[in-house]
């Protein structure tokens, strides 16, 4: 069974690797050279100067990075979402729109160049999701083979989502400035964290018995590893066990522990989550650590596998339909570089989560969260941030 569910994740891979380099055709370049051409030459914010250095997708004057950053940053990305499930597109953002200077820079031809500011928001938003896929591919792989995935409800989150994922790019591409973009981001970002903030307070923790058991029983056995413990991982070792199949109700225990599931709430929950990611062009899965975590009632260690394969699925869809239908332009080499860097941490995410608490993975994302949150939202709305770096 296993073999087989890998093998549909390796082929939805290749499916989008090679769907990528059909896409990447003259269109989406004419597209840019179109917009480049419309926006006033000259030297200065919002002006194109034909003669500085090619920079981010080749314009004159546009940002560009030391590779080996774009690397290390993709490490981090990589190593962030396949540990918690979450903020791994957060911080594709982070990168693109800050780190990397992208979103000053855009920001600029807002009056000069409107056009050309949405086509790098729709940019900046499909270059997100490339990283994320990535990473959402060897995670969903990863915690598969490990045990801590929950097959149904993640084909049920994916599909969903697939909906959720075609029609916002289609929707909204072309249609969205950065500071609006940025700004929505934030909003989006520091809601979330307050809800996972609830869930590391003693009333949030006390509705959630069997998430807790299980994460308990987990960490006994890796972190602290007792003698009972030790002798219980061989019964325990596939993790995941699903006892029921059924329209209306899914069955599985992990660690000792039995939860249970309507398919039709991950579906639509799946659809709204992806709706919302692909607008503002990140995985998801800050939204899908939540609803599985508060609305599911799972423990962290099971939550990330389960919702790397539903961003991979919405991530696959949402790339294609911004691409192919909408024809946005990316930057392959800075694309190609960063996952360099997102493949090295997705790896290390799986095997070094384990040996940290379950709340203080929770703790990590709330802090992450509230900074970034609060730093977009007064970016957008306010033209300046009152978080530093952002």
């Amino acid at each position: 069974m296993r073999n087989k569910s890998l093998l549909i994740i390796g082929l939805l891979a290749t499916l989008a690797v090679v769907a990528t380099l059909v896409l990447a055709s003259p269109a989406d370049a004419g597209k840019l050279e179109e917009a480049i051409a419309k926006t006033p030459q000259g030297i200065g914010k919002g002006l194109i100067d034909p003669g500085a250095k090619p920079g981010f997708m080749g314009i004159p004057g546009a940002p560009k990075t030391f590779w080996l950053f774009y690397i290390l940053w993709g490490m981090w990305v990589g190593w962030i979402f396949s540990s918690v499930g979450a903020f791994g597109g957060i911080m594709a953002g982070v990168g693109h729109i800050t780190v990397f200077g992208l979103a000053d820079y855009g920001r600029a031809f807002k009056k000069t160049s409107p056009e050309l500011n949405k086509l790098l928001t729709d940019s900046i938003r499909t270059s997100n999701q490339y990283l994320v896929g990535l990473s959402a591919l060897i995670s969903s792989v990863t915690y598969y083979r490990m045990g801590r995935l929950v097959l149904p409800l993640g084909l049920c989150l994916a599909g969903g989502g697939i909906l959720g994922a075609y029609l916002i790019p289609v929707l909204t591409a072309g249609k969205i400035d950065l500071s609006m973009y940025i700004g929505y981001f934030g909003i989006v970002v520091f809601a979330v964290a307050f809800v996972l903030f609830y869930e590391t307070t003693p009333k949030g923790q006390a509705s959630k018995k069997a998430a807790k058991a299980a994460a308990q029983a987990f960490e006994a056995a890796h972190i602290k590893k007792t003698e009972t413990d030790k002798a219980q991982m061989d019964e325990w070792a596939r993790g995941v066990h699903v006892r029921h199949w059924g329209i209306t109700k899914i069955v599985f225990t992990f660690y000792g522990s039995e939860f249970s599931f309507n398919p039709i709430w991950p579906i639509l929950g799946g659809f709204v989550i992806a709706a919302i990611s692909a607008f503002i062009g990140v995985g998801g899965g800050f939204l899908y650590v939540p609803f599985l975590t508060s609305v599911v009632g799972l423990p962290m260690f099971i939550v990330a596998g389960t919702s790397a394969l539903a961003v991979l699925v919405s991530m696959i869809t949402s790339i294609f339909t911004f691409m192919f239908i909408k024809s946005v332009p990316v930057d392959f080499l800075l694309i190609g570089t960063e996952l360099v860097g997102i493949a090295i941490g997705s790896v290390l995410g799986p095997m070094t989560s384990k040996y940290i608490p379950d709340i203080w993975l929770k703790r990590l994302f709330v802090v992450l969260a509230v900074y970034v949150g609060v730093g977009y939202l007064t970016k957008g709305f306010l033209g300046y941030s009152v978080m530093p770096g952002m």
